[in-house]
């Protein structure tokens, strides 16, 4: 018996069942900015009805990239969460950021990492939300570590068909293949510079960040060369 092609089994089972059985092609993926030119090049953006990983130790210009994501989302006019694992969020560099605050909806968790996943779990369900941020930057390493791979699982299934960006700050990958794309922070350089107050004194007294190199890599999509950027951060300080 000649076996049959795709397109005239496909055309057989749409005669006897119908639309039921049509297949349906997935929709292309939405990507929004994550307000910094440079990692949008590289990465096309913030994938909606995705998991993306921000990896990076503390001061590798991980804050930096997730105030530009929520200051994109105000641009955007949408609502915005941030569940913050320990307390480390500062609204006053948020504002100075241009962040809308009243667009974003603040859960402090405690240095309680359970506390946080469920936060995020209430939060994707209920919907809504243009973005999502889970900040697990300053829990353990071995904390994050015994995050049960179900939670990740969990999250992908629930923003698939939404338009929700899960941006999830870890120092390794948790989430691993249930991410859509993952991109590694680290800090090149730094440079310093005397406070005024200070400039009679000697060098080493009241110096203060006046900018830092940071060097980007999107280490996933596999299927994609992985690619490299750097960019230049510039601090600002109140007299």
């Amino acid at each position: 018996m000649k076996p049959l092609l795709k397109s005239e089994m496909e055309s057989r089972l749409a005669t006897r069942f119908g639309d039921a059985i049509a297949l349906r092609e997935k929709p292309a993926t939405e990507f929004v900015s994550t307000g910094l030119v440079d990692i949008d090049e590289m990465t096309g953006g913030l994938p909606r009805g995705a998991i993306t990983e921000l990896l990076g130790p503390a001061s590798s210009g991980r804050t930096t990239l997730l105030l530009a994501s929520l200051r994109a989302a105000t641009e955007r006019d949408e609502v915005f969460a941030l569940v913050d694992a320990n307390d480390s969020f500062d609204p006053a560099s948020a504002a100075g950021a241009d962040v809308g605050l009243d667009r974003l909806l603040w859960v402090r968790c405690g240095s309680d990492a359970a506390r946080a996943l469920k936060a995020v779990d209430l939060l994707l369900q209920s919907g809504g939300f243009g973005l999502v941020a889970l900040d697990l930057g300053d829990i353990s390493t071995a904390g994050a570590r015994r995050i049960p791979s179900s939670w990740w699982h969990r999250f992908r299934r629930a923003i698939e068909t939404t338009p929700t960006c899960l941006l999830v700050i870890e120092h390794e990958p948790n989430a691993r293949s249930c991410a859509s794309l993952a991109i590694e922070l680290s800090n090149e350089s730094a440079t310093w510079s005397m406070s005024s107050s200070s400039a009679s004194l000697s060098p080493t007294c009241s110096t203060l960040l006046s900018g830092a190199m940071f060097r980007i890599a999107r280490n996933k999509p596999m299927r994609v060369r992985k690619r490299e950027a750097r960019i230049q951060s510039v601090a600002s300080h109140t007299p």
